[in-house]
């Protein structure tokens, strides 16, 4: 590239716009909205340098919830600060959620939404493209050498084969990358080196060689006021609710939910199924299912079922007489809760990561986490593909029931248009989702002649 010069500074407002955007357009899970940022913040708008970018990445992985959202909300907190955090925070989940609400009372009022499953037909193979992706963007930045790849290749096989939990991959690319900061520091530098990223893209706002800004510094007086802030927050809300049993378990459930599990969406679903379905009965297996599915192919992070928990939870426990209203309540409740740790995580613990960013002691166990995340991001991109080409597939037996084709033809082509044309990942998405809607139009038409 011919760009010499870093863009102009960015104000909240311009800010603003991008992150309502991404909001409506967040598909593909935390791999696709990781790449997504990638395309648009590194390499186009040049906000911040791939360096900083994967330093805040790997920080992120690190943590409890939804990873997208979090580094969404450190990158507009490094640029504007503690409002910027609250703009890109509530805008990554805000749409999801009035989605999701509004096709709960849909599902709710009709049972069924043909239209909105042929969609999501044509969705689920592009989302199998997007991950895909992802997964090849982030690796050929990320994984500088041989051990890297290796411990790439050694993450996707102990997650897909031997079912090993993400926490503990996590914990074991972390180690291994502390070792290899020490006997090999050359093999765990993160960010491709020193002015790695200027070499590609061009100088970016926020860039390798940037100080950190005033608000970013670590100070001990900020860390105890933030955390002070945190908790008389979720005490103001957990009073708000105090009137109703049902609301008040799921403010106490969905924080527990949010700060008991690592590893992102697919680590925290157990849990929430275990709650929502078996112990609370805030709503039934298939009905859990069916808010998955939608939340895999619905704007914003997966973990957005919670939504769709609370929403069918309220109208379930008649948290009010009106459903619709109950309904919302619920779901504001769950999302509420569910999210209000990641502005803590980012807004207390960034200033500590700014403050290490340039000491491989810190940055080699990052460096090697995110490595182990390429190849978890690969075993989901095999997890998509293996439900929607084989939708009736079981775990004990994978290929039973019938082949789907369409869906081969339809993630293929998206990825071809991603990988090869770069083409809007929106646009691609929007394609497959009308190439399903016809389809399944199609597929009626010849059973009612």
């Amino acid at each position: 590239m011919n760009n010499t010069a870093a863009p102009a500074p960015v104000s909240l407002g311009e800010a603003f716009k991008y992150w309502l955007k991404l909001g409506f357009i967040s598909f593909g899970g935390p791999a696709g909205q990781i790449s997504m940022m990638h395309q648009e913040l590194v390499e186009k708008r040049r906000w911040i340098s791939e360096h900083r970018y994967l330093h805040a990445l790997n920080y992120c992985m690190l943590l409890p919830g939804p990873e997208a959202i979090q580094l969404a909300i450190y990158i507009s907190w490094l640029m504007h600060g503690v409002r910027g955090a609250v703009v890109a925070g509530v805008l990554f989940f805000l749409p999801a959620f009035f989605l999701l609400s509004l096709l709960a009372a849909i599902y709710l009022a009709f049972g069924d939404v043909p239209l909105v499953a042929g969609i999501f037909y044509g969705i689920k193979p592009a989302v199998v493209a997007v991950v895909l992706f992802a997964a090849w963007r982030i690796g050929s930045k990320a994984l500088k050498n041989e051990i890297l790849w290796g411990m790439a290749a050694l993450a996707f096989i102990g997650i897909f084969f031997f079912h090993i939990a993400f926490p503990w991959i996590v914990l074991a690319a972390g180690i291994l990358g502390a070792i290899g900061g020490k006997i090999a520091p050359d093999k765990f530098k993160s960010g491709g080196g020193h002015g790695a990223s200027n070499k590609e893209y061009g100088p970016a706002i926020i860039d390798d060689d940037t100080p950190t800004p005033a608000h970013a510094k670590f100070s001990w007086s900020k860390l105890v006021l933030k955390l002070i802030a945190f908790v008389l927050i979720w005490l103001a809300a957990m009073f708000a609710i105090s009137g109703d049993q049902t609301l008040t378990q799921m403010g106490t459930f969905f924080t527990k939910a949010a700060f008991l599990t690592i590893g992102g969406a697919y680590a925290v679903l157990p849990y929430v199924y275990q709650g929502g379905v078996e112990h609370y009965n805030w709503l039934t297996g298939p009905q859990m299912m069916d808010g998955l599915a939608l939340g895999e192919t619905t704007p914003g992070p997966l973990i957005m079922v919670v939504t769709w928990v609370g929403y069918l939870g309220g109208v379930a426990k008649g948290v009010f007489s009106n459903p619709i209203a109950a309904g919302v309540a619920g779901a504001a409740a769950a999302t509420f809760f569910t999210f209000l740790p990641s502005f803590l995580f980012i807004l207390a613990g960034g200033p500590l990561v700014e403050a290490t960013r340039n000491e491989i002691k810190f940055t080699a166990p990052l460096t090697g986490i995110t490595a182990a995340v390429v190849g978890v991001i690969i075993n989901l991109a095999v997890f998509f593909a293996w439900h929607t080409f084989w939708p009736k597939g079981t775990e004990a037996a994978p290929f039973s029931g019938s082949f789907e084709w369409l869906p081969v033809v339809v993630a293929i082509a998206a990825f071809i248009a991603l990988w090869k044309y770069k083409a809007d990942i929106m646009k691609v998405i929007a394609a497959c989702a009308v190439v399903g809607l016809l389809w399944t139009f199609v597929l009626k038409m010849l059973a009612g002649a």
